[in-house]
């Protein structure tokens, strides 16, 4: 499956690759993230990594836990942040009991598939995901080299000769 589009006025910050291999995506949803001043420097000039990441439910808060933001360079001696700490996602009361019901009643995940800035602010796009195992995998990435094969077979052939054509353009019968 490929990454989706980025939409206009948006900057791409860091993105999970490794999610859309591990897990089937089952739905999408945007969220805000609650940063604190360095971190954001950090999250401007990419040096975030999403790796291990998930976002998990406490109380009535939706939590990202296990991203690492390196340490903005600049801010030596104002303390700065903790690059791991967890850091509280922004949604509405009904999309987080929403994706808190589903983690729980169908045994689903919440992945982090990209991190990225939107009309200056930033968001996460997190994913209700299946996990896959290992035989689901290969299975997945045999359908995507077929589809690749599918697609180059299609183009290749409306690229080549024509039809009823030769080389110089006489039609052949």
């Amino acid at each position: 499956m490929a990454a989706p589009a980025i939409p206009k006025g948006t900057k791409l910050v860091a993105s999970n690759r490794r999610a859309r291999h591990d897990y089937e995506i089952l739905d999408v949803v945007e969220a805000g993230i609650a940063l604190v001043g360095t971190e954001v420097k950090s999250f401007r000039e990419g040096k975030v990594q999403l790796k291990d990441s998930y976002a998990r439910l406490e109380g009535n808060e939706l939590w990202l836990v296990g991203v690492h933001v390196s340490p903005y360079e600049q801010a030596d001696g104002f303390g700065g942040h903790e690059p791991e700490r967890p850091r509280k996602l922004l949604l509405h009361r009904d999309e987080i009991d929403e994706l808190g019901g589903r983690t729980q009643r169908e045994a689903l995940s919440l992945v982090p598939l990209s991190v990225y800035f939107k009309d200056g602010k930033a968001k996460v796009e997190l994913a209700l995901a299946r996990g896959r195992k290992s035989y689901d995998k290969r299975a997945a990435m045999a359908e995507r080299d077929a589809n690749r094969d599918i697609e180059r077979a299609i183009n290749t052939r409306g690229s080549g000769e024509r039809e009823g054509r030769g080389t110089r353009g006489r039609s052949v019968d």
